[in-house]
């Protein structure tokens, strides 16, 4: 009967989907996304290039807003349909560079309110605006109405704040903060008993799911993460503003930051603006008589304009490991078998001098961390390896990475968490007491139903369980030890699972050096002979999805040609249409 169930729940959902596909394709919308990426956006002569992170996120590769994003049923009976544009963080450092050396941009104006990305992908595109600001002569302008803390972040970088008068703007730069949430207590009322096997006291990721609070441990590890953080951000921001960083913690622990007036007169903002005064300003800056004249850059567009292919034959791969780790050949997320197909064909391809591994991965399966990092040690025996540090590099992703060359690390990177855990829960009490469901087993040996989570581990088994991950943690130690040249002991004493920010890391010889992406890739040049970034081709390793790719992994159907999606379609586009589908998908 459950299957039953699903079943028509899928073909109604199919039929739902294909309904919507149709109606677009009746509107010339899949023309329109097909035909999307075949020309360059018209820019203007001269204009002022806008930056507005509340519609653009920045992540590790540029990938056009997924055609059906927000199109979920829920969503499009509330009348909500969303989308947003990735913007590669190396495509948006090189449209800034391009903007600082282009006549045609007269100045950079940066909205930062509700902005969409995390602090270190921001940290990247703010490092790219200081070089345009130091380099160009240019000015950057800010403005500002609900003021946060990342958002203040990256408005500080501006030659000039300005902010709305307006009482009814929020102020919510109030520092780092984060919360942990804990369900042991909740599944333990559930009758679950979730039997959790680790090394490392500070291997946290557990704990959610037995304890009701941190751990003294867990509680220290991420008080000093967030601390870090902030000495980061808060740092940038008062060196920004002229003030010393115990003056900026001073105005925000008093909560001395609250009405606009506050930010003027303490030196936060250079002037409150209305919306008319703000336009006036804003011509003025771009040499135009009225608002109305300035001519205006989409970030977006911009990047697709100037952010061009190299033509160089000498190529510097970027392998970006972009999410959990897992098994198999999934094109999401970091699949094993996947990952080390990408790695063995950047190896075997002689126009490839230098590669960047760009880790952003927070970890996940032993074995495919095993596989991935067979591979790039064979790559890095033919070719120099540089890794670069995104948001996480934690766990399989500190893992896979650690033998590199040299590693560039964002002072905000969450790395190491060196340690190993497994969780097996014990549903046995939840099915007998709450469901009322009775459970026997039957097994040929006495260890058969060890994994069935309808009973606890005995003593034997736990011991077994604990041996498997003491032989991973001890893998672990020591290709860390090799990998980075230090001691297993020191290994050790610094692993225990703790999550450190790139900051810290660099204390202890977990990372070579605090940078960007660029600078990877810089370094990555100057160590395959040449330096000058203009030789290169720089190319990124596995190529990010097509809105066609992602429209098909949307609706489960893949990426075969002869797929039911592709089927439906033949029904109810043209031949033109019908061929450059599928050919997108042939050629991927």
């Amino acid at each position: 009967m459950k299957d039953f169930v699903k079943m028509v729940l899928a073909v109604i959902c199919g039929f739902f989907l294909i309904g919507i596909i149709s109606f677009f394709l009746s509107m010339g919308f899949l023309g329109a996304v097909i035909a999307s990426g075949s020309s360059s956006p018209s820019l203007p002569k001269s204009g002022v290039l806008r930056i507005d992170l509340s519609s653009i996120a920045l992540g590790e590769q540029t990938r056009s807003a997924n055609p059906l994003d927000g199109m979920e049923p829920a969503s499009l009976l509330a009348g909500g349909v969303t989308s947003t544009d990735v913007i590669g963080i190396w495509d948006a450092v090189q449209a800034v560079n391009a903007a600082a050396e282009d006549p045609a941009v007269k100045y950079i104006y940066l909205r930062t309110d509700g902005n969409l990305s995390s602090a270190t992908s921001l940290s990247e595109l703010r490092e790219a605006l200081v070089h345009f600001r130091n380099t160009s002569g240019k000015p950057i302008v800010a403005y500002l109405e609900n003021p946060g803390t990342t958002s203040y972040y990256m408005a500080s970088v501006s030659d000039k704040i300005y902010m709305t008068p307006s009482l009814g703007a929020s102020s919510q730069l109030t520092g780092v903060g984060s919360q942990m949430m804990f369900y042991g207590d909740l599944l333990k009322r559930f009758g679950v008993n979730m039997q959790l096997i680790r090394h490392g006291k500070y291997k946290s990721a557990g704990e959610a799911y037995t304890r009701g609070s941190a751990s003294p441990e867990n509680r220290e590890q991420y008080q000093r993460m967030i601390d870090s953080m902030w000495e980061t951000l808060g740092g940038q921001i008062a060196a920004s503003r002229g003030m010393t960083p115990e003056q900026l913690n001073a105005l925000i622990e008093g909560l001395r930051l609250n009405l606009p007036q506050d930010f003027l007169d303490n030196g936060l903002v250079d002037e409150l603006l209305d919306r008319e005064a703000l336009h006036a300003k804003l011509a003025a800056l771009a040499v135009v008589d009225k608002y109305k004249d300035v001519k205006w850059i989409d970030f977006v567009d911009y990047v697709e304009a100037k952010v061009l292919p190299g033509k160089a034959k000498q190529k510097i791969a970027v392998i970006y490991a972009d999410g959990e780790i897992v098994d198999g050949s999934a094109k999401k997320d970091v699949a094993g078998d996947r990952f080390a197909s990408v790695i063995a064909k950047v190896r075997a391809d002689s126009t490839v001098k230098a590669v960047v591994l760009r880790v952003n991965s927070p970890g996940g399966s032993v074995l495919a961390s095993e596989k991935i990092k067979d591979e790039l040690d064979r790559l890095g025996a033919d070719k120099p390896v540089i890794a670069s540090y995104g948001d996480y590099a934690a766990s399989g992703g500190y893992w896979i990475s650690n033998n590199c060359e040299k590693i560039y690390s964002n002072a905000t990177t969450l790395t190491g968490s060196i340690g190993v855990f497994g969780l097996v829960p014990d549903l046995s009490k939840t099915v007998k007491d709450i469901a009322h469901v009775g459970v026997e087993s039957v097994t040929a040996l006495k260890h058969g139903d060890m994994y069935s989570l309808m009973r606890p581990f005995d003593a034997d088994e736990h011991a077994y369980m604990q041996a498997s991950i003491e032989a991973v943690y001890d893998r672990f130690t020591t290709i860390v030890s090799e990998g980075r040249g230090i001691p297993k002991e020191t290994v050790d004493a610094i692993g225990q699972g703790r999550v450190w920010t790139g900051a810290d890391a660099l204390q202890i010889n977990l990372v070579d050096e605090i940078g960007t992406l660029e600078d990877a890739i810089r370094f990555a040049a100057v160590t395959a002979g040449d330096g000058d970034l203009r030789h290169w081709n720089v190319k990124g390793y596995p190529a990010p999805p097509s809105q066609m790719e992602q429209l098909l992994e949307m609706l489960g159907q893949g990426s075969g040609r002869d797929g039911a999606l592709v089927s439906a379609l033949r029904k109810v586009t043209s031949p033109q249409i019908l061929a450059r589908l599928e050919n997108e998908i042939r050629i991927r």
